[in-house]
């Protein structure tokens, strides 16, 4: 009977999105919230703008009644409502720094690198001060170290504030960051459940549901996108899960795509953008002499097989590579 239960918070953030992302989409039309697609020839202005705000929603009110559900229904006598609710803070923070930073880049160039870094650290002050995760992590050819207020003070922050900030970088494709989204937190989930920490596997799944609404409508050729308030959101709630799951490790595993984006990115000192150059008939072209991001990558990996290579190529190739990592970071770590 619990179990059956528990289903109703997915379906809740389920059908508030199905509901809530074409409202979007029709009110950003009215609007003129519209943003230009950028790997489409002529670069139309026809895409509604920040529809990761819908998904963020949708999550915490799923969250939210899972939390109802816990006090009244089911009880939580093990104090795990406080880790939830630090959750969704941070998420709830980031939401609302990425919504400000697309409607002020929408005309005003919006919020400055140092400012956004600052918010993310920002954010991650609900763990901070809850204490979450566990402080001792296993080093190779190091073994168990207790790192005492060093993990709550330094790096929860920072694996809040680099996840958001990666994610937020491997972007710009139809559909990608959704995509993404759906694959890393499903694994994230599974891994959850295995190692005995089901509410975290089912907050996962709870964010999983609107953001396959949301896919459906962003996949090629995408009628809304994210913006800010779905990338910042979706690389926060990866390190949250991982640090309050305790498996670090693992989330840096599947993560390591963004990982490598970074570092290819930062020949380019982080400025060269991920997108790339469109051609009459829609299919596409480098838009540099060198390999600027991950996008780069697969569109020149492509290109040796493919005489002709399109947005939809790229985005699966990428979605390939995250799978089957995802897949050896559960056998090997599992």
């Amino acid at each position: 009977m619990n179990s059956l239960i528990l289903i109703f918070p997915i379906l809740l953030s389920f059908v508030f999105a199905l509901y809530g992302v074409p409202k979007w989409i029709k009110k950003c039309r009215q609007t003129g919230l519209l943003w230009e697609d950028m790997n489409k020839y002529g670069f139309p202005q026809n895409v509604a703008g920040s529809g990761g705000f819908v998904v963020a929603t949708s999550f915490i009110f799923g969250v939210l009644s899972y939390i109802a559900i816990r006090t009244f229904l089911i009880g939580s006598p093990d104090g795990t409502n406080i880790e939830i609710f630090a959750l969704l803070s941070v998420v709830l923070i980031l939401t609302l720094i990425g919504i400000t930073d697309d409607f002020l880049g929408w005309k005003y160039k919006g919020l400055t690198r140092r400012f956004r870094l600052f918010s993310a650290l920002f954010a991650s002050i609900p763990l901070v001060v809850i204490n979450a995760g566990i402080s001792t992590i296993n080093f190779p050819f190091v073994g168990n170290l207790n790192l005492g207020l060093i993990y709550p003070l330094f790096f929860v922050p920072i694996g809040v504030t680099g996840a958001a900030t990666a994610y937020n970088m491997l972007a710009g494709f139809n559909g990608l960051e959704a995509g993404q989204g759906i694959i890393i937190l499903s694994a994230l989930s599974f891994v959850a459940y295995k190692t005995g920490t089901t509410w975290l596997a089912l907050v996962g799944l709870i964010m999983i549901a609107p953001l396959l609404v949301f896919y459906y409508y962003n996949k090629y050729p995408a009628k809304v996108f994210p913006g800010d308030s779905l990338t910042w959101t979706i690389g926060a709630l990866i390190a949250v899960m991982a640090i309050l799951g305790n498996f670090e490790k693992i989330a840096v595993f599947m993560f390591l795509p963004y990982i490598a984006e970074v570092f290819i990115k930062s020949r380019g000192r982080l400025k060269k953008y991920s997108l790339v150059k469109p051609n009459k008939d829609g299919s596409l072209r480098l838009p540099y002499r060198k390999v600027y991001s991950m996008t780069h990558l697969s569109l020149l990996i492509l290109s040796g097989f493919k005489k002709k290579v399109y947005e939809k190529d790229v985005v699966y190739l990428i979605f390939a590579l995250q799978i089957v990592i995802c897949i050896f970071a559960i056998l090997i770590f599992i």
